[in-house]
């Protein structure tokens, strides 16, 4: 929902520090002169503004649910500046969410209006984009498969609340940093909550571990206090580097 979550006077919803004002989470890979998203957010333009994204090369997406998809639109200024098409990977489950949520995109009748242009490719196991390899990993968010992804020695698995024994935990060993969804400390039947990803770090052993998809039951400061070494909430315009 982000935060502050609307209508809520909290402690952490009423907090100045800037740290706990949290767009809905995505994650922005830059190399060479690319520039790779994954997931528009509903706060996608503020987000792409804040960052002062001069140009977008591909979308990459987790799953089909409104704070992972609704900022597609937002995507026009880049298919205008850049005069192409802008392709999108995903799973195919992703995908059909995609062309029913955002129909008139697909739609072969002419408009006068500027749309999206977008080129799908569905996700069926590791792939290239502009020379970076991505490797999908499956995980459960409740009764939904979605896909974190491995991108050179860190990892992004947002919105889980299992991960596969064999074959997912496999793809996310030896990692330097995991980014990884720990909405609360109370369980919650679609997301990992901050004791599961303890367990889950603790399990995979990366080098730092940083939780996103927070709530707003969990204070930046003193939230940090309690985490072990090596594992931190992510925040807005974090930044770090990548072995690829």
């Amino acid at each position: 929902m982000g935060v502050p979550t609307l209508g809520c006077h909290c402690a952490v919803c009423e907090s100045l520090d800037a740290h706990d004002k949290r767009m809905r989470p995505s994650v922005l890979l830059s190399y060479g002169e690319r520039n790779v998203v994954i997931d528009t957010t509903p706060d996608f333009r503020s987000q792409a503004m804040r960052t002062r994204i001069d140009r977008l090369d591909a979308v990459i997406y987790t799953h089909g649910h409104a704070d992972h998809i609704l900022g597609l639109d937002d995507i026009r200024p880049f298919n205008l500046k850049q005069k192409g098409v802008i392709p999108i990977y995903a799973a195919e489950e992703t995908l059909s969410t995609l062309r029913r949520q955002f129909a008139y995109i697909f739609d072969p009748t002419p408009t006068g209006n500027l749309l999206p242009g977008v080129k799908l490719h569905p996700i069926d196991g590791p792939f290239e984009v502009f020379g970076l390899k991505i490797v999908p990993v499956p995980a459960l968010h409740g009764p939904q498969p979605v896909l974190g992804f491995r991108f050179g020695s860190a990892a992004y698995l947002t919105d889980f609340s299992r991960v596969p024994e064999a074959s997912s935990k496999a793809l996310l060993q030896g990692l330097d940093d995991f980014i990884l969804d720990a909405l609360r400390y109370i369980p919650h039947p679609m997301h990992s909550n901050v004791e599961q990803s303890l367990a889950l770090v603790e399990e995979l052993k990366p080098k730092r571990a940083w939780f996103t998809h927070i709530c707003h039951d969990l204070g930046h400061v003193e939230t940090n206090l309690r985490l072990p070494p090596g594992v931190q909430l992510a925040y807005d315009g974090l930044k770090f580097e990548v072995k690829i």
